[in-house]
């Protein structure tokens, strides 16, 4: 019995204490940021959907995923709205985040926008222990099913400029309840508020190449920074070419190609330098689309 509790108590850790946090990252971020930041939900013209999956660590049975859906649009001339789902799962541990952005851009100057932005909502957690298998006839009363809902607010501030931008925000400012391990034992504890900070730049590198580098730094309490280093090269505006370093010791090349006026694919595959901890397990493939109107 105390075999089994530890091993569940070390799944559970799997997606926060190897990647050092508590929340699902992304290799398309830049593209994804309303995710994280309510503020960039009034950054782009026209209404904007779009989608990020993520399978992560192929070749590892029940391996972390994420599957996001967003949804943003211009309500006004100042105000725009967005919607976003992001679906988390981790062997038995399950993650729903539903949350409404609401956006307001106050101009500076000709050239430079500051977007304010507050997201409302929640997510739904579950531990769905009734697939584990215990070798016991009679079930294991430690391993009961968790599941809650856990309302959350945020605040994000996003600062647009033809050549650059920067991006300050905490997506969830109240504690919520979730499993981890401790000492080898599956056990309640309470999530910390995350803050991410973005940048970047676009160089011009020549009349239809650009030059885009761009980070993303991640910081809960209780944990080291977690940062990517982007650079990205765009070719007549429709070619994406770029590679990604992750701090938590990962590297990842990305591409993105719009289609049409309106739909952009892409694909990012990341490879883990972790070999030590992951063992046999592969690279994560992400796919991202967006339709805009």
């Amino acid at each position: 019995m105390k075999k089994t509790i530890i091993l569940l108590g070390l799944l559970l850790a799997t997606s926060s204490s190897l990647l050092a946090q508590q929340e699902s990252m992304i290799t398309f971020y830049k593209d994804h940021l309303n995710l994280v930041n309510p503020a960039f939900v009034g950054t782009e013209n026209g209404t904007i959907f779009q989608s990020t999956i993520r399978q992560q660590w192929t070749g590892i049975k029940d391996a972390p995923s994420t599957q996001a859906v967003s949804f943003m649009t211009p309500v006004g001339k100042k105000l725009a709205l967005g919607l976003s789902f992001v679906h988390d799962k981790v062997f038995i541990e399950k993650q729903s985040f539903v949350t409404l952005d609401l956006s307001y851009n106050v101009t500076l100057t000709d050239e430079l926008d500051l977007f304010m932005g507050i997201k409302a909502g929640g997510n739904n957690y579950e531990v769905n222990t009734n697939g584990l298998e215990t070798y016991n006839i009679i079930s294991d009363p430690s391993l009961v099913p968790i599941s809650r809902f856990n309302p959350n607010v945020g605040v994000g501030f996003y600062l647009k400029h033809d050549k650059f931008y920067v991006s300050l925000s905490t997506p969830k400012m109240l504690n919520t309840e979730r499993a981890k391990n401790e000492d080898g034992y599956a056990t309640v504890s309470t999530d910390r508020v995350h803050y991410y900070f973005s940048g970047g730049y676009n160089f011009d590198i020549s009349g239809n190449v650009e030059l885009v580098p761009s980070v993303m730094v991640r910081y809960v309490n209780g944990a080291p920074f977690s940062t990517d280093f982007t650079a990205t090269t765009i070719i007549n505006e429709g070619f994406h070419l770029g590679a990604t370093y992750r701090t938590d010791k990962s590297l990842a090349g990305l591409a993105k190609i719009k289609i049409s006026k309106n739909f952009m694919l892409g694909y990012a595959y990341e490879y883990s330098l972790r070999k030590e901890l992951l063992g046999r397990a592969n690279g994560s493939n992400e796919f991202y689309l967006k339709f805009s109107f």
